[in-house]
């Protein structure tokens, strides 16, 4: 069975209740358990994890490197900007990975326009509110589906 990490970092925890106008009010819970279930319906494992310690989530990506982990959908937040860290443990696992961002981050602040992890994801998801999730997932089912075609 394939699977699929979901990374979440700093204040995403807070989804819901945090700057609804930006973020809306899904909760990441909810979100997570809708991925998870449309996870399961397509043959895949979806595993969680969200951390506001950058060190946390350097740790679960080394731990992914070691668990058959086909694809990585990532929402860094705050640390997509500033983690060189995070980048290099990303690196470090080999797998691939789809950047996700709820907020366009490049009509933001000048510093959200630059993110670490941008250049070696396979791609970047910004501006989609929580769909972009939904987004991300479906593409990485078909990536999952596609590299096992190819081998």
């Amino acid at each position: 069975m394939a699977k699929i990490l979901l990374l979440n970092g700093p204040n995403l925890a807070m989804l819901g209740s945090r700057e609804k106008a930006l973020y809306g009010e899904e909760t990441l819970d909810s979100l997570t358990r809708a991925l998870s279930a449309r996870a399961q319906r397509a043959g895949a494992t979806l595993l969680a994890y969200q951390s506001n310690a950058e060190s946390d989530l350097i740790e679960r990506l080394h731990q992914a490197s070691t668990e058959a982990i086909n694809i990585i959908l990532i929402n860094a937040g705050a640390y997509a900007h500033t983690s060189i860290a995070l980048r290099d443990a990303l690196l470090t696992a080999a797998i691939p990975a789809v950047e996700i961002h709820i907020t366009n981050i490049f009509q933001r602040e000048t510093f959200r326009h630059h993110s670490y992890l941008a250049d070696i994801a396979l791609g970047q998801i910004t501006g989609l509110g929580t769909q972009g999730y939904h987004l991300a997932l479906d593409f990485a089912l078909t990536h999952i589906h596609t590299s096992k075609e190819q081998t």
